[in-house]
């Protein structure tokens, strides 16, 4: 499917690009740069268990890590009903980072549109996000993402086709067939909830505790789609409700299957917004859903859930953020020793100082607390720790 969509889609640009000028091209991006005192044991990115994109030595130690970042995107619109995007990643991370790239691809897509339909084919970000709301996905209330859009940021990115039509201001459905995401899970049913701002790249291998690598979006393992629906409801520039639901319907196996392992994946998540252009902002999501995994002789099924409350001031040129918020995951069968039991809730407060439309600096304190006892032996249950992080960011 995917060799097939990228056919097409290069046909589609070649026809274009013969019949019509570029009428529109557009690059944006930003760098930024992190300074990050974090207490944590080593981080999940470095092949331990720490919740945090970077981690100390031990969970009883603390470090300065420095961070370097950047993503760059291109709208082109040839077209006043055809758009084509692309964006990526370059970053730097810690040392001792396994697996993953420091350049990648994370989206490249086509949106075929009009006032009330929009087709969209290719490697996007599904919209439920109400605090990646920012181009590029990313974030204008803080540096570190909840647990929900961490974890989305890391395994969730549907390759298909999403159809979204809108008849009215006020109301918005939308569904997805995609392909790709077959191990989505893997990472979550592994090593918990993570916090940090990590978008993994099309083809990356990422960490897991066992210790394997994993790869959340490239070459599909059984040939079927997956599909999301959802339903928006809106009062424009006030407030917002959406409902969706994800279904990645893997076929799980009792063996890898081209060196992956397929994770059947499915949940529903619930997005609300407040005061979208207002000063004031209140915006909040709950996520819950269960991943299977098959083996020889038997399957097992971890349940899982999140939520959290976001509340934003902006004044100025400053705009002072605020989030709370719980995770939970559970084997289904509830055994009486469940070694995939954790529960924990987090806070993070940030200021955000911006001097003119391109230039912003960050303070940022995050504190994450939760064990996770069903850690192998070698890792350290104590799981959770903190963050302060100095960012400045420059975009263009």
């Amino acid at each position: 499917m995917i060799c097939t969509m990228r056919k097409t889609l290069a046909i589609l640009l070649f026809a274009v690009a013969t019949t019509a000028g570029a009428q529109s091209f557009q690059l944006h991006g930003f760098v930024s740069a992190r300074e990050i005192y974090v207490s944590s044991q080593p981080s999940w990115l470095q092949g331990g268990a720490g919740r945090f994109d970077v981690g100390a030595d031990t969970v009883d130690d603390h470090k300065l890590v420095s961070m370097y970042n950047a993503q760059v995107g291109f709208d082109w619109t040839p077209m006043s009903w055809f758009l084509v995007h692309a964006d990526g990643v370059a970053r730097r991370q810690q040392s001792g980072h396994v697996g993953g790239k420091r350049i990648g691809l994370v989206q490249a897509y086509a949106d075929v549109f009009n006032d009330h339909f929009r087709l969209r084919a290719g490697e996007f970000w599904l919209p439920t996000s109400r605090e990646n709301t920012d181009p590029l996905w990313t974030s204008k209330y803080t540096i570190t993402y909840s647990a929900l859009n961490s974890w989305m940021a890391q395994e969730v990115r549907p390759i298909g086709a999403d159809l979204q039509w809108s008849p009215s201001f006020y109301v918005t459905v939308g569904a997805t067939a995609f392909r790709g995401n077959d191990t989505m899970g893997t990472l979550l049913a592994g090593r918990g909830w993570t916090f940090g701002n990590y978008l993994a790249a099309y083809n990356e291998n990422l960490p897991t505790p066992e210790p394997e690598l994993t790869r959340p979006f490239g070459e599909d393992l059984d040939g079927k789609n997956g599909y999301a629906e959802r339903v928006r409801i809106s009062l424009p520039e006030r407030a917002m409700l959406q409902v969706t639901h994800i279904d990645n319907r893997a076929t799980i196996s009792p063996v890898k299957v081209k060196d992956e392992e397929p994770w059947a994946t499915r949940f529903n998540i619930v997005g609300l917004e407040i005061g979208s252009t207002a000063p004031i902002t209140v915006a909040g999501e709950w996520m819950r859903g269960s991943t299977e995994v098959g083996f020889p002789g038997g399957s097992f099924t971890m349940d899982f859930d999140t939520a959290y409350l976001l509340g934003s001031y902006k004044y100025a040129h400053e705009r002072f953020s605020g989030r709370i918020e719980r995770f939970a995951t559970n084997n289904a069968s509830h055994p009486a020793t469940d070694l995939a039991r954790e529960h924990g809730h987090a806070i993070t407060v940030a200021w955000m100082h911006e001097t003119n439309p391109r230039s912003r600096a960050g303070l940022e304190y995050c504190r994450v607390s939760g064990d996770r006892p069903g850690l192998a032996p070698a890792f350290d249950p104590r799981t959770g720790g903190s963050t302060i992080t100095a960012e400045y960011r420059y975009s263009f």
